[in-house]
């Protein structure tokens, strides 16, 4: 079973996948983004960077607002 995030760790991978995905063009390794753009900001290891790009972040998010509106609907 996956393990659950929360809503700040996804807004957090969210910030540091725009960042990649703003300045990795086809001839910049993966490695150099990370070093020279995300590093100096989130202090993140290569392995948490792939972990962050293979999660659906989106779909996460919108999970768990619809589910705090069916809370809220139901208080």
């Amino acid at each position: 079973m996956a393990k659950l995030l929360q809503r700040n760790t996804l807004l957090r991978y969210r910030l540091i996948r725009d960042i990649y995905v703003v300045n990795k063009t086809d001839d910049i390794p993966d490695t150099k983004v990370l070093k020279n753009y995300i590093y100096p900001k989130y202090p993140i290891s290569r392995g948490t960077l792939n972990t962050i790009l293979s999660t659906p972040i989106d779909r996460l998010l919108a999970e768990m607002e619809t589910n705090n509106c069916e809370d809220q609907k139901n208080k």
